[in-house]
């Protein structure tokens, strides 16, 4: 009996880790929101990093966060990487490329919890009543990565974020514009 339970378990775990090989090898999350501010106002708060802790989703995670700015102030060459707590992790964010008003890139490196390098784009186009952003990232999936989107999805862990972030974005630019 013993025996068939042990056969039957590990035929179910492989079936689960085959399952999971056939997960995506890549990530996409994005968000919107329009924002009543000037393309070129929202821009430039995103291409400073020194703004970032005002609006960022993650902020929150660590009051004793510890941030280092390297590079130009703002723009291609900016970097910001951070200290924290388990919550916030460490790792780095650096500007690889800024199209005013219209698009910024970022490497995204993380180092904690786990370490993974990802690109995020931000796209500013004018609407209406102000400024539609999009915050997008991209990474890869490895394996453990596609065990875990079995049962949760990057979408539904970082979608929520970047909402939360971008309505802080909202208010920063509405209110300092």
């Amino acid at each position: 009996m013993f025996k068939k339970i042990l056969i039957v378990l590990v035929v179910a775990i492989a079936a689960f880790l085959g399952y999971a090989a056939t997960r995506p090898d890549t990530f996409e999350v994005s968000r919107s929101a329009v924002i009543k501010a000037p393309p070129q106002h929202v821009f430039d708060i995103v291409n400073d990093f020194h703004n970032f802790p005002q609006w960022s989703p993650w902020q929150h995670l660590d009051p004793k966060m510890q941030a280092t700015y390297s590079g130009p102030q703002n723009g291609v060459g900016a970097s910001y990487a951070w200290s924290g707590n388990d919550k916030a992790g460490q790792g780095s964010m650096k500007i690889t490329d800024a199209q005013a008003p219209a698009k910024i890139a970022m490497q995204l490196d993380f180092i904690k919890p786990f370490a993974s390098t990802n690109t995020v784009d931000f796209a500013f186009g004018p609407e209406a009543d102000g400024t539609r952003v999009t915050w997008t990232m991209r990474g890869s999936s490895p394996f453990g990565m596609k065990v875990m989107s079995v049962f949760m999805s990057m979408d539904k862990m970082i979608g929520p974020d970047f909402e939360h972030g971008l309505a802080n974005l909202k208010t920063v630019a509405e209110t300092s514009h």
